[in-house]
């Protein structure tokens, strides 16, 4: 019975990746304006997941030498992955028309789901309601970034579809670590030392080095102080969900 709700569980947080879908009725002109906006807001969401969340979280078992070369390791291969991708899509291709950010930014989302559903499931089996009231505090964090990922992804050239789809793919993730979680305790606990710093490194170098730097490219400055503020807003509400939430 503990599995099912471990698994009914990471399935509706999965399903909050979907929240994109009330877009599919804007137009394109608003809907790109409202994108510049949930550009700034992911990359502030971010920032304060990666710095407020997952490394303090990492530093609670983790020597803080341990914690920070894993978390060099990940920007390194951030960097990496994200060159390959460019060569692959812009060199082989021709022009590129999806920034390789876009995956990056799934498989940076992909791993820090795989670890909301590892906490899911150790969650349960210490008790029930610990259990719901970690699965409620992990939905209303998701809303706000599932919401900048799907920006991210359409804003980087994927169509509205297909950003859907592939997010919803990367929520999945969340009943891999679940099932993980719940079958190779041990296992998981050793895998989410090394991923939660690996994790918060990749989405420190997408932060940085590509949404903020897409904000410098805007020249109107109310378009360029409104995305300033969402990314604001982005690390308050990840400020919040640490000091307010239950964990």
């Amino acid at each position: 019975m503990v599995l099912f709700w471990i698994l009914a569980s990471t399935f509706l947080v999965s399903l909050i990746s979907l929240a994109g879908i009330f877009t599919l009725a804007i137009k394109d002109n608003l809907l790109h304006k409202i994108l510049f906006c949930l550009i700034g807001f992911s990359a502030g969401a971010l920032i304060g997941t990666a710095f407020l969340h997952i490394l303090p979280e990492a530093l609670e078992n983790n020597k803080s030498s341990t914690v920070f070369s894993y978390l060099i390791f990940g920007i390194i291969i951030f960097f990496l992955l994200e060159r390959y991708l460019h060569w692959r899509h812009c060199h082989e291709h021709g022009p590129c028309k999806t920034h390789a950010f876009t995956y990056l930014n799934l498989m940076g989302d992909g791993f820090h789901n795989l670890i909301d559903g590892m906490v899911i499931a150790a969650s349960f089996v210490v008790s029930f309601k610990l259990g719901l009231v970690t699965t409620l505090a992990i939905i209303l964090h998701e809303i706000p970034q599932e919401l900048g990922d799907f920006a991210v992804l359409v804003y980087g050239g994927f169509t509205k579809k297909k950003a859907l789809l592939f997010n919803f793919a990367s929520a999945l993730m969340a009943v891999i670590g679940a099932l993980a979680g719940y079958f190779l305790t041990d296992l998981g606990r050793c895998f989410a030392n090394f991923i939660l710093p690996f994790t918060a490194g990749g989405f420190i170098y997408i932060a940085t080095s590509d949404l903020i730097p897409e904000l410098h490219k805007e020249n109107d400055l109310k378009r360029s102080t409104a995305a300033f503020f969402a990314f604001l807003l982005g690390i308050a509400l990840m400020a919040l969900a640490k000091n307010f939430l239950p964990g």
